[in-house]
């Protein structure tokens, strides 16, 4: 990216002044080399967002950020009810890909020890790949009542326990989803995706804890070095890719009638309050439940499996965060408490402790925030900040990609990936070698690049380091 025209707020922070279409203000929080190595449509991209009518404060870009459909991947904005919009391409397709860990206490030596087996059994039970389906199919009335339950759902169908509902973002279920919004097709493509991992970037992965950064934040997660914690990767597959399209194609053929003026069709939103926004929201929320409940099958599932070679381990559930979503929130903006709509696109939330939507579990360390990275360089677990929220209490939801799918696949070659990872002590199972070398760890930027930047910038604190052992993929 071209740095002209940015001031710079700080070492990790950069504002573009508002002109021209812009309402407010972009910053993007990066340090010297993210920023310069994010391709020009980030700036494009977030400058665009920052004109969108009801902006609040600013449009915000993580460090993670890079090109996306509208949005930047990585991007933030808030909009006013009354004034503001809401825009399926500011929640992308994927609604509520999002993470949830799971805490084993097993050492990595035990893990270690059946890596082969263990991959082999996961990727047998696990459906992961273009389309995959999975053992739950859903008749209309099941359909119906997991789009309103979420892993509520999921929980009194007998995948899972009522213990992991208070540590999942809403609770397992998002309020006020309508199933009623969302249409036959959608459901029709979900009818027999349930509990099944998807492709591109998702995963299941099995992680060593290498390094702990803050001891009473890790010794309140239940995180050790050297434990071995899961990690699932996934969002609400065909249905919520279908709600996104269908949402996209009709906000931009509504636009011009709302007085809407998109510098980029792909920005296609609707007012918030108007009969399209309300019912895109729903139908959205719908979808929100979709992810957390297949989350949750794809939980029993792996408890499944992991019980067969450690009989009795009760793998509780750390969270479950999204990093795809349009949620109503309050936020204190210029001093004055306003309610908002926050759209994150491959951002998670991070609330501060003692933040009253947090679980109580979490009131005095603050949101874990789960940062993924690549199959090769491992993730890591952060904490929201103790101190007012940055970008509405945002912070980096990956590495982020440094080069394209379409790059990776010039550079690399899918059982090469494999068998340099296998030399490493990484054990990766996929229905697609295409999709392993588009996924290749050198696509993406360095994790701890990302995360120094987000902690130095306040979106977040450090907690615990990660590294894979195996790594399950679509």
């Amino acid at each position: 990216m071209d740095i002209s025209g940015l001031e710079r707020l700080g070492e990790d922070a950069w504002r573009i002044p508002a002109s021209g279409r812009m309402r407010v203000p972009a910053v993007i929080y990066a340090d010297d080399v993210l920023v310069r190595e994010m391709d020009e449509k980030v700036r494009e991209q977030i400058v665009n967002v920052a004109g969108l009518p009801g902006i609040v404060e600013a449009a915000y870009a993580m460090p993670d950020a890079h090109w996306g459909y509208g949005f930047p991947i990585g991007g933030v904005a808030a909009f006013d009810p009354d004034e503001g919009v809401v825009s399926a391409g500011g929640v992308g397709f994927d609604i509520s890909c999002g993470v949830r860990t799971l805490v084993t206490g097993l050492p990595r030596p035990a893990v270690e020890a059946v890596a082969t087996e263990l991959a082999d059994a996961l990727f047998d039970t696990i459906p992961a790949g273009m389309g995959a389906t999975g053992g739950v199919s859903l008749d209309d009335d099941e359909m119906n009542a997991m789009l309103a339950g979420g892993a509520a759902w999921a929980v009194e169908r007998g995948w899972g326990a009522a213990a992991d509902l208070p540590r999942i973002e809403e609770g397992g279920r998002m309020a006020d989803a309508d199933p009623d919004a969302v249409s036959p097709l959608a459901k029709q493509r979900q009818r027999d995706e349930m509990g099944t991992l998807g492709s591109g970037n998702h995963y299941l992965e099995a992680q060593e804890v290498t390094a702990i950064d803050d001891a009473p934040l890790a010794a309140a997660f239940g995180l050790n070095t050297g434990d071995v914690v899961v990690s699932i990767h996934c969002g609400s597959r065909g249905l919520g890719h279908q709600i996104g399209s269908e949402f996209l194609r009709e906000m931009a053929v509504a636009a011009p009638a709302a007085g809407i003026e998109l510098p980029d069709l792909e920005l296609a939103c609707a007012p918030i309050r108007s009969e399209l926004g309300r019912r895109y929201l729903r139908a959205m929320r719908a979808a929100i439940n979709c992810a957390l409940a297949n989350r949750q099958i794809l939980t029993h599932l792996t408890r499944g499996v992991f019980g067969r070679f450690f009989p009795d381990l009760p793998m509780p559930l750390l969270f479950d965060v999204s990093h795809n979503t349009c949620k109503e929130e309050w936020h204190t903006v210029a001093g004055r408490r306003r309610q908002l709509y926050v759209h994150r696109k491959g951002a998670t939330r991070a609330l501060p402790p003692d933040h009253p939507d947090l679980p109580n579990a979490f009131a005095a360390t603050g949101q874990p925030v789960f940062v993924g990275g690549s199959m090769g360089t491992g993730s890591a677990i952060l904490a929201g900040a103790p101190r007012a929220p940055t970008a509405f209490a945002s912070a980096c939801h990956g590495a982020g990609r440094r080069m394209s799918r379409h790059q990776a696949l010039k550079l690399w070659r899918g059982r090469e990936v494999v068998d340099a990872l296998a030399r490493r002590g990484v054990f990766v199972r996929s229905r697609s070698l295409r999709g392993v070398a588009e996924e290749a760890p050198d696509a993406y930027k360095p994790i701890d690049a990302v995360v120094d930047a987000a902690v130095a910038a306040g979106l977040a604190r450090r907690v615990a380091r990660l590294k894979p052992i195996l790594c399950i993929k679509g």
